[in-house]
């Protein structure tokens, strides 16, 4: 029987976000990692958070995605919410 994949949600803290049109390119950038299932991207709190598969990605990879897109992010907090 499969195990069953784990999602888990964390924020990253995105201090680059400068403008109101930041949160389009750090959210298409997000969405672009696989395993990545959701992603809210909020301006003025310049922060993100992100639901994704761990077998299929992981934190270092998310944070990678938004400083390749120009935004670099660190964690902020992490829930090991399971889905």
């Amino acid at each position: 029987m499969p195990a069953l994949a784990s999602q888990k949600t964390v924020t990253l803290s995105v201090p680059g976000m400068t403008c109101s049109a930041c949160p389009i390119t750090v959210k298409a950038a997000l969405k672009r990692v696989d395993g990545v299932s959701s992603v809210q991207v909020r301006y003025e709190e310049r922060d993100a958070t992100v639901t994704f598969d761990d077998d299929k990605t992981s934190v270092d990879a998310i944070t990678q995605a938004t400083t390749n897109a120009g935004y670099p992010s660190t964690l902020k907090q992490s829930g090991a919410k399971q889905e």
